[in-house]
């Protein structure tokens, strides 16, 4: 069997220490692997934004697929990186790499979707700062104080929206739906609808839901 080395990525230590975020990148990664016939040699876990190049934990599973003649696996492109020139130089390194969400893409496609999601982080920064400016002329409180008070109206909101899905929640679990993934999926396929317009439940999301309710 093939070598493969696994990569994984999360942004905050929050979500390395609960788990959130690896669980469904490492099932993601295992799944490929069986299926492809690898056989997996080792496993890096990085803790850092998507928006930083300094990743020493790639660097020594890099080191570490030249060494046994690996591949690289990763669950997603963009724990990789969301910028264009850390992609291009990852693939210039000569270490074979796949992303499972897309594992034929061309060193094209590649290139693009770097260059999309290089776009997008920008394009959010733009409109935080943006609605930052646009608080500050309404006369918002910003800084430590104005964190606080969002902070505080997000908690109100979330709350507001447990209370509202508790009763859901309660009859899934009598209908013998009791773990997160398959209460994940209940949700999803009776589309009920997340905080968020648009956005679909992940087991992260309830997650967090089942918490607060607890």
């Amino acid at each position: 069997m093939k070598p493969a080395i696994a990569y994984y990525r999360v942004s905050t230590d929050r979500q390395g220490k609960s788990g959130l975020g690896l669980e469904a990148q490492a099932e993601a990664v295992q799944n490929y692997v069986s299926a492809n016939g690898y056989q997996l040699a080792g496993s890096f876990t990085e803790i850092e934004s998507g928006r930083k190049n300094n990743r020493p934990q790639l660097l020594d599973a890099l080191s570490e697929c030249k060494r046994i003649k690996a591949i690289l696996i990763i669950a997603k492109l963009d724990r990789l990186g969301r910028n264009v020139a850390f992609i291009a130089n990852l693939m210039e390194s000569r270490v074979q790499f796949v992303a499972v969400d897309n594992p034929h893409a061309t060193d094209l496609v590649l290139h693009i979707t770097a260059a999309f999601a290089q776009f997008e982080r920008e394009q959010i920064s733009k409109r935080v700062k943006e609605a930052l400016q646009a608080a500050k002329r309404r006369g918002t409180i910003l800084g430590k104080n104005g964190r606080e008070v969002l902070s505080q109206q997000n908690k109100q909101a979330a709350d507001e929206f447990a209370a509202q899905i508790a009763p859901t929640i309660e009859q899934l679990k009598a209908e013998g739906f009791t773990t997160e993934r398959a209460i994940c999926a209940e949700l999803n396929a009776r589309q009920i609808p997340t905080p968020r317009e648009g956005a679909q439940w992940h087991r992260s999301s309830v997650h967090r839901l089942l918490k607060r309710l607890d």
